[in-house]
């Protein structure tokens, strides 16, 4: 039987693309405009596809929302994924790559981190839904399971939570920075959350 050269994308393909696109769409009309005056109508001519194509993808533009946050999460996720499985030693070792493989993805996401930054009220609306539940759920388990670590010392673990808020509290407020480039920021962002995770004795 001769092979199946067709290279035709399968539909269910076709629609996770298209999901996609609608999703990429939606954080630039959010960026641009606001969240609360883009519509779906909107988001669909910015397509080229009607609003009953937008609508079997997603239900609502809250929808879309939720949907974008999440993927904030999975950001989140795929930071810490590089310490899973390794014992204490390796993890504080491997704390300052951590540190930096999340401002990478949060200056790769950056329209998406922003769209997050900008509608933390309509985010709101969220708090109860399962995804939304699930999704927090797990990157405090993955963080939490990383700080509960008796054989860290509780100052490094301290100064590890600290660095990672450092990071995100500074990058989620990078437009205060005037005309401060992204990059700029991140980098020194960089430097004092290395600074709060290192402890006195610790190789420079």
């Amino acid at each position: 039987m001769a092979p199946n050269t067709d290279q035709r994308p399968r539909p269910e393909r076709r629609g996770d693309e298209t999901r996609e696109r609608i999703l990429d769409v939606a954080v630039e009309l959010f960026n641009e405009q606001g969240y609360e005056r883009t519509s779906l109508r909107q988001i669909a001519e910015r397509l080229g596809v009607t609003k009953a194509a937008l609508y079997y993808h997603f239900k609502s533009k809250e929808d879309i929302l939720l949907e974008l946050h999440l993927r904030l999460h999975a950001v989140g996720r795929d930071a810490l994924e590089q310490l899973e499985g390794l014992d204490d030693e390796a993890v504080v070792a491997a704390w300052p790559s951590l540190l930096d493989t999340l401002i990478e993805l949060l200056l790769a996401n950056r329209d998406l981190f922003l769209v997050n930054q900008r509608n933390r009220k309509a985010l709101q609306a969220f708090a109860e839904d399962g995804r939304h539940v699930d999704a927090g759920q797990d990157i405090e388990a993955r963080f939490g399971r990383l700080l509960a670590d008796p054989k860290i010392p509780l100052e490094r673990r301290v100064r590890m939570a600290a660095s990672v808020g450092a990071v995100v509290a500074t990058l989620a407020a990078g437009e205060v920075f005037g005309d401060a480039t992204a990059d700029d920021v991140a980098r020194l962002a960089r430097g004092v959350a290395r600074d709060v995770v290192r402890q006195p004795g610790d190789a420079l």
